[in-house]
């Protein structure tokens, strides 16, 4: 069929977007959509196209039909439509497209993160289902745990909208008392939550406790479901979304909230997914990836504890969860909430722009916190089981009233070594690692390779004398024991995680992020390791550490102490004051001086010398020339660019144009055999810069 025959026809050209990592594929290519496949190759689906030679077939979505085609050839027909089912919204795909211009990365990529792996028994039986709904002949109790397309829901179809219109109210108060003021449509919003523990009255989880941000979060949420409205909240991690759906249960049936969850079966997540392909409003709750989550009407996106780790992918283009939802916010107009019990300097550096409005408790509450960086004396049982002797004594008193935790900064038993004499880190003579010890009797092992050191001498004096530079949960659970004998003892860590302890009197070790919640909350808290944690070289740690106390300083009972040792200055009094923002405005306003994250957006670009050079040069000559280094790197060298975040839009285009370059060019590898050439790489917002 040639070219004029092919614009005859109405609507019969896809554009679809292959699903390759290869950055040069990152555009749509045009196909001709033959008779047989004319009615289910509609936008969004899955499809099979010819791709180049050799008869190879590649996967990819449909992502519009339309009557001209840019290619000027002669187009192939699509080989199949994997499914009927429209899995790529258009909302997602325009989102995942901006997402990735943004960071200079692929659309395929963010589309991975958005859209499960496909599960056929799942989706076939969906389908049915969905079809025989529609017909009617199915009733509605005969689909426990659903809500399909042609179901009624709790806004009548008249009514329905594809978003609230901007102003509109959301959410006008919430029943726990804790804010003040209402949440409108396109509004943006830096929340801050009481610090407190909420037990469950109601639900399935009655008499359970959580913290008092998931039932905020979750009533913000209901609210804005029972105005038609579908809500997203992401969290860090399952402990965290474990308490929201807790929240959210008491608050309305289970059929209407979908888990987005990484430790869902692959059946069960592509389930979840398919029900938000329909018209029912629902809440949303998960990780990272649910922002991207195709929710039907969405009037509210919600991220808590933005600074966490966790919400920053580790796969390209490695975007945070944040920046996902702003950008999504913007895009459909729906209300944004960031909240914790600290702000980031990037939620901050909003405040201050005017870009998000600040809500504050409407009761304040302050722990009592107790820093003890110039009251560091230890004697007695307290020295032994190094923490200030203040501390001791409080958690003696604490431990006749219930549970105390003691956060430390490692697992294990004594994770590094040193040598006695110099103090130079012990290291293993094989491959360099740190040396450390799994347990009392057990001869040093090098962290990295596994190699015992029996017979280790230090490097630098010949000493074959260490001790402890570090010391684990499973070492300190043994000298609180001593110090305290006949108390429980309770370790929680990523090798052995609990989600909840009792009321009784225990003494529980944990790392961060690891601490289970005490009913009734903790009668005192220790915070020990705490020059360690700052001592790590990364421009956030300060930040970082404040954000980590903060939210262990929630799990306390109210007006129970909270002993942060060994640590005083600016971190020590934002925690006793409870004064996280102001924190985060004197972090900006020295990073400002510096030009330092996230007052400017970061760049690396690494790769072999030759191709890097080639990216800096293009950004010199269109005029971003704040260019550092290249200098060498393990895989070539690298460059980082600093820009503001008004020119961010054209350097993430013009490296994007380098690596599709890169990834284009041919070099000769010998007796005419030919490589690619990509391994140029760029990262935004790379967190391992400072």
């Amino acid at each position: 069929m040639g070219d004029s025959q092919i614009r005859q026809q109405q609507g019969r050209v896809a554009r679809v977007l292959l699903d390759s990592p290869l950055p040069q594929l990152d555009h749509l290519f045009d196909y001709l959509i033959p008779d047989e496949w004319a009615e289910t190759a509609l936008p969004g689906v899955r499809v099979k196209v010819p791709f180049r030679s050799a008869g190879r077939v590649a996967t990819g979505y449909l992502i519009e039909r339309t009557d001209q085609a840019d290619f000027s050839g002669k187009l192939s027909p699509i080989e199949s439509v994997v499914s009927p089912a429209r899995v790529l919204t258009e909302e997602i795909w325009q989102l995942a497209r901006s997402v990735a211009d943004r960071s200079a990365g692929g659309a395929s990529d963010v589309i991975r993160l958005a859209v499960p792996a496909r599960q056929a028994r799942v989706e076939k039986a969906h389908l049915a289902r969905a079809a025989v709904a529609e017909a009617g002949d199915l009733p509605a109790e005969h689909l426990p745990g659903e809500h399909l397309p042609g179901e009624q829901s709790a806004v009548p179809p008249a009514e329905r909208s594809s978003g609230p219109a901007h102003g509109d109210t959301l959410v006008t108060g919430y029943e726990s008392g804790l804010v003040e003021g209402a949440i409108v449509a396109g509004q943006r919003i830096a929340l801050g939550v009481i610090p407190l523990l909420h037990q469950l009255t109601d639900g399935p989880h009655a008499g359970l406790w959580i913290g008092h941000w998931a039932l905020t979060l979750a009533e913000a949420a209901v609210q804005t479901l029972h105005l038609g409205h579908s809500a997203i909240i992401a969290v860090p991690d399952y402990r965290d979304q474990e308490q929201v759906h807790a929240a959210l249960l008491s608050l309305i049936p289970e059929e209407r909230i979908v888990r987005v969850d990484a430790r869902q079966a692959n059946a069960d997540r592509y389930r979840g997914f398919l029900r938000l392909l329909g018209d029912d409003a629902v809440v949303v709750i998960g990780n990272r990836s649910a922002v991207y989550a195709p929710a039907p009407q969405l009037g509210l996106i919600a991220v808590w504890d933005d600074g966490s780790s966790l919400h920053a992918e580790p796969l390209a283009p490695y975007a945070h969860a944040r920046d996902v939802a702003l950008v999504r916010q913007e895009q459909r107009g729906c209300a944004l909430i960031v909240a914790g019990h600290t702000r980031t300097t990037d939620t901050q550096r909003l405040v201050e722009l005017g870009w998000f409005t600040q809500i504050a408790p409407e009761r304040a509450y302050q722990p009592r916190v107790i820093p003890t960086g110039e009251l560091d004396e230890r004697s007695g049982p307290a020295g032994a089981a190094r923490i200030p002797s203040l501390a001791w004594r409080e958690a003696t008193e604490a431990l006749k009233l219930g549970p105390v935790l003691v956060q430390v900064a490692r697992p294990g038993y004594a994770p590094l070594l040193a040598c006695r004499t110099c103090r130079e880190p012990a290291r293993c003579t094989a491959c360099a690692g740190p040396l450390g010890l799994t347990h009392p009797t057990a001869a040093p092992s090098c962290g990295w390779c596994g190699a015992l050191a029996a017979g280790w001498r230090c490097r630098e004096c010949s000493s074959t004398e260490y001790s402890l530079v570090s010391i684990g949960t499973t070492r300190t659970a043994e000298e609180l024991g001593r110090a305290f004998p006949g108390v429980r003892v309770v370790v929680s860590d990523g090798d052995h995680p609990m989600q909840r302890v009792g009321a009784n009197p225990a003494l529980v070790i944990a790392t961060r992020g690891a601490e289970p919640i005490a009913a009734g909350g903790y009668r005192a808290v220790i915070l020990l390791d705490g020059p360690r944690m700052l001592a790590r070289e990364n421009l956030r740690v300060a930040e970082d550490c404040l954000r980590s106390w903060s939210n262990t300083a929630a799990f306390a009972a109210p007006r129970a102490p909270i002993i942060l040792a060994g640590v005083g200055g600016a971190v020590a009094h934002a925690l006793a004051t409870w004064q996280q923002p102001a924190f985060a405005r004197a972090e900006l306003a020295d990073r400002a001086e510096l030009r330092f994250p996230p007052i400017v957006r970061l760049a690396s670009v690494t790769g072999a010398e030759e191709q890097v050079n080639e990216a800096v040069d293009q950004l010199a000559a269109a005029g971003h020339t704040d260019i550092l280094g290249p200098v060498t790197h393990p895989d070539g060298v690298r460059a980082i660019v600093r820009t503001d975040y008004g020119r961010a839009a054209d350097v993430a285009r013009i490296l994007r144009a380098s690596v599709i370059h890169n990834a284009k060019s041919r070099r000769p590898a010998g007796k005419g055999a030919y490589r690619p050439m990509n391994t140029l790489r760029v990262r935004f917002d790379d967190p391992d810069l400072l």
